[in-house]
């Protein structure tokens, strides 16, 4: 057999005529195989497709019985073939007939061959099916002849990407189109059915085939040369220059750019026949391969750094901008990703978002929780989901099971319609209870507020029927923009936050930024190992006292004539309440010397997030006007769990003993010195956990405007004072330990409360 180092260009720009025809995808697999057979003197040359029952069926062959396509099939792990794509990786054997796995198949008629090569189809990562040459005679083929293969399979793959391609031996679909159930957990509740679109939108490389290899070399190296300078230039950057975790990471990410064996391997593709730009996808799909079947979690974690590199480059040498394609939304856009953050929501037509997929996210981290805000359901920690998706591809999310359904069935798909219908009548139900009073059945008044942090929240307000905006996040306004708002933006934001909200009261927090809500227009002097207990919210604003008195002064000038009620978030000792108290002061007398109308009364107060406020109770409520609790923060100090770690996001339930103890603890102590209290974390929206709150003393609670509806039909329905009797013994020293989520939820299906 002659060797084919001089061939594959020949062969690839064979493979290119073959794709331009006007023919079926059948027709078009049966000329490849064909090709390439002649090209590697094979004597036989078989396609086989991976289907959605995981049975790789024979779909085109040279060489073995035609009657056999369509008619012979493996399961994934089955003989030689099945093992390849059981395992995403090539054989390469002298006599296969020796191996172990080897499987005959007699309609095939391929018992007179030994030697066989067989590569998987890949297609980001994962495999499509395998491509197979054998001969009769025992022989090893040549690294050229696997690197030419491989390259070929490839092209495969994207044809059986783009469709045409159906079983035609017995009935279902092909893997890439089978309907996928995911489990995951919801973060955000409401069902979304739509179309998949890529946070970081996969490039789709369809100029495969090279014209000019030297050119191709060349853009390449050109490309990397670019994608290596901009690595270096973050390095350099003042705000990760320090050292640490996040200066190793990027380190390492240099050290991928500089790899010299990547970049062979993709010279080697480019000189085999590919563009720049197939080259990086076909290292990048078998780089895949082979790290998701590693068992080392620190190998797998490091494929989003290979990923993330890969991508960039391909977006460097085809032109296009990195970042979502957030102004090209279908109507009913689900978006998918690992992760993101709360800002980047943003990006993306509200009118247009369905949903979120996410790889990764907890329930508390921030995009979790401008999302719930904005009633976008989310579930996350779907292990892979942005490897199995195709962009378009239909997608139905269930933020209240934490089930996705990729390309869904048609009845799993009328099934949520209806689920969404039934949803629909449900809100209908919620607004008829709007301008109900909200007490309970023993006549206890419960001032249920609305978690808001942009005008767009504020139609909410009056929808939902809240009494008022416990929480409005000013971080946000800062998180959407460019560049810092001026004193004159937040002031018009402010004002047209109570021009919205009427005679409801507002009550501002203020500036809450650091931690995991970075502003990239505001630069660190150091990199932080903890950044949730670091230089973040009260402690920014009295360090850098600009930020803080540019707000106070936007808020007193918007409040002018009216109420004013403002919070400090973080607050770890009352001395640091103190200092933002006094320079409240000092903006009243600046603006009163100036002749500007103040705000006829200003009521200041704190967030109770930081557990070292529990120990000066007393002095706090003696100081501030009034008090909310963040629980979300609280919980996460309290726990010593990180509020985004997706590994401790299950471990600890907020309504234990310990958590139901601190909150009772504070609701106590602020009854004791007659301080309004609220709270307003994420505990709040949840009608089980409100429940408890309602017994522990808790009567002002704030959540999202999608939890208002749920929540109040909870608190119609609940006797406080028979709960309160029944759970605050089980909280007592020296009760057993017991599972206080159980008996809420037993207790409430007792007196028939819906939860």
């Amino acid at each position: 057999m002659r060797g084919i180092a001089a061939a594959p260009r020949l062969l690839l720009r064979r493979l290119r005529e073959v794709l331009a025809e006007p023919i079926s995808a059948q027709e078009r697999l049966d000329k490849i195989v064909d090709q390439i057979a002649t090209n590697m003197v094979a004597e036989v040359c078989s396609a086989y497709v991976l289907r959605s029952d995981d049975t790789l069926e024979l779909y085109a062959t040279v060489g073995l019985n035609r009657e056999a396509v369509h008619q012979t099939s493996l399961k994934v792990g089955e003989g030689l073939v099945g093992l390849i794509a059981a395992e995403a990786r090539y054989l390469n054997l002298p006599n296969a007939q020796v191996h172990p796995a080897f499987a005959y198949k007699p309609e095939t008629g391929e018992e007179m061959f030994n030697a066989f090569l067989g590569v998987p189809i890949l297609r980001a990562g994962r495999t499509l099916g395998v491509l197979v040459v054998q001969n009769k005679a025992h022989r090893t083929y040549t690294e050229e002849e696997v690197e030419v293969l491989q390259t070929t399979a490839m092209i495969i793959a994207e044809m059986i990407a783009a469709g045409g391609l159906e079983p035609i031996g017995r009935t279902g679909t092909l893997d890439i189109k089978r309907p996928l159930r995911l489990e995951g957990l919801g973060f955000s509740e409401g069902v979304g059915l739509g179309h998949v679109v890529l946070h970081e939108p996969r490039v789709v490389v369809s100029n495969l085939i090279a014209d000019d290899t030297n050119h191709e070399v060349g853009r390449l190296n050109d490309a990397i040369e670019k994608l290596r300078i901009s690595v270096d230039d973050l390095l350099s950057r003042s705000d990760v220059a320090a050292p640490g975790e996040h200066r190793e990471v990027l380190e390492a990410y240099r050290l991928y750019a500089y790899d010299r064996g990547w970049l062979r391997k993709m010279e080697e593709a480019v000189r085999n026949g590919l563009t720049a730009e197939a080259s990086v996808e076909k290292v990048q799909s078998d780089m895949r391969a082979r790290m998701l079947r590693q068992t080392d979690p620190y190998l797998r974690d490091r494929l989003h750094d290979f990923d993330a590199l890969a991508n960039r480059l391909l977006r460097e040498l085809m032109g296009r901008p990195h970042g979502p394609a957030g102004g090209m939304l279908p109507k009913d856009a689900i978006v998918v990703a690992r992760n993101m953050g709360a800002a980047e929501l943003f990006d993306y037509d509200r009118d247009r978002l369905r949903a979120l997929a996410l790889e990764e996210g907890a329930p508390t981290s921030h995009v979790t929780i401008v999302a719930r805000a904005l009633g976008i359901p989310v579930v996350g920690q779907l292990s892979g989901v942005v490897s199995l998706v195709e962009p378009g591809d239909p997608i139905i999310v269930d933020g209240d099971s934490g089930q996705v359904h990729l390309r869904p069935a048609p009845d799993v798909e009328s099934a949520y319609v209806e689920k969404v219908r039934f949803r629909a009548r449900r809100q209908a139900q919620y607004r008829r209870l709007r301008s109900k009073p909200s007490v309970t059945k023993d006549g206890q008044d419960v001032r249920m507020q609305l978690n808001a942090g942009l005008l767009v929240d504020m139609p909410h307000l009056e929808e939902s029927g809240a009494s008022g905006i416990g929480l409005f996040r000013t971080e946000l306004q800062f998180m959407v923009a460019s560049s810092f708002p001026r004193l004159s933006e937040q002031e018009r934001l402010y004002r047209s936050v109570l021009d919205a909200a009427g005679d409801k009261p507002v009550t501002f927090r203020s500036l809450d930024i650091g931690g995991d809500k970075v502003l990239p227009y505001v630069r660190q002097s150091e990199e932080e190992e903890n950044p949730a207990m670091g230089w973040r919210a009260i402690r920014l604003g009295l360090d850098r006292p600009g930020l803080l008195r540019t707000q106070i002064r936007a808020l007193l000038k918007a409040s002018g004539g009216r109420d004013l009620r403002l919070m400090f978030p973080m607050v770890t000792d009352i001395s640091e309440f103190e200092r933002a108290k006094a320079m409240v002061e000092r903006e009243k007398a600046f603006l009163k010397k100036h002749g500007y109308k103040l705000p006829d009364t200003i009521r200041l107060g704190v967030m109770i997030e930081v557990p070292s406020l529990l120990f000066q109770l007393d002095e706090l409520f003696n100081l501030v006007q009034f008090a909310s609790v963040g629980s979300n923060d609280l919980m996460q100090f309290m726990l010593a769990s990180d509020r985004g770690s997706t590994r401790l996001s299950n471990r600890y339930d907020p309504m234990s003993k310990p958590v139901l103890r601190a909150l009772k603890l504070i609701a106590d102590k602020a009854s004791e010195h007659h301080v309004p209290l609220t709270l307003c974390g994420e505990l709040a929206g949840r009608p089980l956990e409100a429940m408890a709150l309602l017994a522990i003393g808790y009567r002002s609670i704030s959540m999202s405007a999608a939890s208002i509806g749920p929540v109040k039909t909870m608190v119609l329905d609940l006797d406080v004072g028979r709960l309160r009797s029944r759970l605050l013994p089980r909280l007592e020293p020296g009760t057993p330990a017991a599972d206080l989520r159980l008996f809420l939820k037993q207790y409430a299906a007792e007196q028939g409360i819906t939860v």
